[in-house]
């Protein structure tokens, strides 16, 4: 029992890192600028973009694309600009935390 408890964890840990660490790189690659989890500053909330594209099976290309060559118009007026210092194995993983958000 008492193997399984720290294997338990040892998991959260890990998870609750990997978690803090696509926060960090969100910070890195300056999302936070216009983005914050839970509230609307110039972006949507992350919280919402999750909201919104949860259950769509495309979501995941569709924001990764979105997030390195920009967009307009789904959350009004203000367009998010390309991303050009975003690699798109970053951008996706950036996405996949953005999507996990509730």
């Amino acid at each position: 029992m008492k193997r399984f408890l720290l294997v338990c964890i040892a998991v959260s840990a890990l998870v609750s890192g990997v978690a803090m660490a696509n926060a960090d790189l969100a910070k890195a690659k300056n999302c936070m600028a216009c983005h914050a989890v839970a509230n609307k500053v110039v972006g949507p909330a992350f919280k919402d973009v999750a909201a919104k594209y949860a259950g769509q099976k495309d979501a995941e290309d569709k924001l990764t694309q979105k997030v390195l060559k920009g967009g307009s118009g789904v959350w009004g007026a203000v367009p998010m600009p390309a991303n050009a210092q975003v690699t798109e194995a970053e951008a996706r993983t950036l996405v996949k935390w953005v999507l996990s958000q509730k």
